[in-house]
């Protein structure tokens, strides 16, 4: 990799992957971002993204092109920030402007880190947990919502000389740090998301309705317990969530009614404190978009398949999502009539 002039490529416009370019331009970075549409594309190059929210107001120009094979030529570090729905896609496109040594460094909601493996090569990808908030507002128009870090890693764990380099362009976008095991903190992440994300996207709610509800508290909690058996084995520790604050294996370790009465309590000042937050999965829905369900909740159920550690809570919840996106189900607070959630 060059460390000097890395040639770097941002594949994404949307809220983090725009925020993450704009940043990185910002601070001196030579890079371009790939725009899917063209109405962001002429922005990017003409006025700028428009960056707001809680640092401000910024326009930021930057060199956008509408393809993957639009680039101009072979990338050191690709920063992917897609939709998880179209990693491998967008991956198979990037193959040609790949060198050995090249950084994929997947910015995506669940673990997409294996698909991406798949195609371009485990020694290439490295691993990222986006830890902060924002949101589009239109082509072009994204918002800052919250502050946060970047967790990167190898995702085999091992020592890697490009980790650094990776971590001094992403701190000027937020604090970033590296971690000896990035899987796990990937997967903490996602225990949260199977949870929050698409149970939102089951019922409709915002997160401070949803969670009031006693049933759907229960559900969050099986499923958290079904998703905590497959980490175990897979031989996986699962590091803290929620900032840190939320030691999975002590909340769901203690038994009695006190204990269950104070993970109920903790979930509920969860909801309460971001009440008004409303399912990623349900705005894709909105927007005529295909959920990231297969590598959320979906991703559990393939690892729970491969370990042979039952996960019916996810499976009905991944179900239940394909069948909203089929049509053949409406969104509501009748889907958890369902089978699967009505032991919880």
């Amino acid at each position: 990799m060059e460390k000097e002039h890395p040639r770097i490529a941002v594949i994404g416009a949307g809220a983090i992957g725009g925020v993450t370019a704009s940043y990185l331009s910002v601070a001196g970075w030579d890079l371009e971002i790939v725009c899917k549409h063209q109405e962001v594309v002429d922005r990017a190059r003409s006025q700028g993204l428009h960056i707001s929210g809680v640092r401000g107001d910024h326009d930021v120009r930057l060199k956008g092109v509408k393809e993957v094979g639009d680039l101009s030529g072979p990338k050191d570090v690709v920063f992917l920030a897609t939709k998880a729905t179209d990693c491998t896609e967008v991956a198979e496109k990037l193959l040609p402007l790949l060198t050995p040594n090249s950084a994929v460094v997947s910015l995506q909601n669940g673990i997409c880190e294996d698909a991406l493996a798949s195609v371009v090569g485990r020694e290439r990808v490295i691993g990222c947990v986006v830890g902060w908030g924002a949101t589009m507002i239109g082509p072009g128009l994204l918002e800052v919502t919250s502050e946060g870090e970047f967790v990167i890693g190898n995702i085999d764990g091992q020592a890697d000389d490009r980790l650094p380099l990776i971590r001094q362009m992403l701190d000027a976008v937020v604090p970033t740090r590296i971690s000896e095991n990035i899987m796990g903190e990937l997967y903490s992440k996602l225990v949260v998301n199977s949870c929050i994300n698409s149970l939102g996207v089951i019922t409709g709610l915002e997160l401070g309705k949803l969670l009031a509800l006693r049933k759907v508290r229960s559900v969050f909690i099986g499923i958290m317990e079904e998703a905590m058996a497959v980490a175990g084995a897979m031989g996986l520790h699962v590091e803290p969530g929620g900032g840190g604050k939320l030691d999975y294996y002590r909340f769901l370790g203690r038994r009695g009614w006190w204990a269950d009465f104070a993970r109920h309590g903790t979930i509920r000042l969860i909801g309460f404190k971001y009440r008004r937050i409303k399912s990623s999965s349900l705005q894709s829905l909105e927007r005529g978009r295909k959920t990231e369900i297969d590598y959320l909740n979906g991703y559990v159920v393939a690892r729970g398949h491969e370990h042979r550690v039952p996960t019916p809570l996810n499976e009905a919840v991944v179900d239940v999502v394909k069948e909203i996106e089929a049509g053949v189900r409406k969104i509501g607070i009748a889907n958890l009539d369902h089978p699967a959630f009505s032991n919880h």
